[in-house]
């Protein structure tokens, strides 16, 4: 059974940081059910969950997938480029090592946030112009290179992370809303998608993706490619930049 590391949203998930978007509202008591059942979904979809340990006083905490990268049996535990989001690491390389991964950390003057890293086989593309510098993306591939990774820098400079912008399907192909991508060319394959929230998909297997509930459009291009979406709404962590990918961390080897 796959597994999936997740986190309980922060009491103090309204006050989290907004950078490219304008603040609106959030309602905690939805966002408390939207995170419910997206859990739910991966339990439906066949996949195990464990949770980090909440950490109350990080209100950006449920966006546990920013806390590390995993690849192989290496777990590199992130240095986040924003002050505020460094104490969440902590927990999550606990909880990551005991589920058997060798851990390494991006050490200083390196930055690195985990939704800047989009793994398609042994091809690892790492955003950097935001939350990611080049030293952490050196590092992280120091990391993985071993391991037989090929690991290729691209620019974010539109959105918070790449993940923001770009995911893949299954087959590879590199799918992301065009206004948002800063360099379609970058990828071996790209497939233009007709909105912003349908750039975010997570694999659950070979046929099942896990997306949120405002790209419908998306949803139905993706049914016609032969795809099963499994379509959650994550409303209220959309109005903090957040996204399917944001609220997990997925564990394969």
């Amino acid at each position: 059974m796959p597994t999936a590391l997740i986190r309980r949203p922060s009491p103090r998930l309204a006050e989290g940081l907004v950078t490219h978007i304008e603040r609106t509202p959030v309602d905690l008591a939805l966002a408390f059910g939207q995170w419910q059942r997206y859990v739910d979904a991966l339990h439906g979809t066949g996949w195990n969950t464990v949770e980090v340990p909440a950490i109350d006083e990080c209100p950006d905490s449920v966006f546990v997938e920013d806390t590390m990268v995993v690849y192989g049996d290496v777990a590199v535990i992130a240095r986040a480029g924003a002050d505020e989001r460094r104490a969440e690491a902590a927990a999550a390389a606990e909880t990551v090592a005991a589920q058997g991964y060798r851990i390494v950390r991006i050490d200083e003057p390196g930055t690195l946030d985990g939704g800047d890293v989009l793994k398609i086989g042994s091809t690892i593309y790492v955003g950097q112009g935001g939350r990611t510098n080049a030293a952490g993306f050196q590092q992280l591939r120091d990391a993985f290179a071993p391991l037989g990774a090929e690991v290729r820098a691209v620019p974010v400079r539109k959105v918070l992370h790449l993940k923001s912008a770009v995911t893949a399907l299954p087959d590879g192909t590199v799918v992301g809303y065009e206004p948002l991508v800063d360099d379609a060319a970058a990828f071996d394959a790209f497939r233009p998608v007709p909105e912003e929230a349908g750039a975010h998909v997570v694999l659950l297997d070979d046929d099942q993706l896990l997306m949120a509930a405002s790209a419908p459009k998306s949803a139905q291009l993706f049914e016609g490619l032969g795809y099963r979406p499994v379509v959650v709404d994550i409303s209220e962590f959309e109005k903090l930049e957040g996204c399917v990918t944001c609220l997990s961390v997925r564990l394969r080897r």
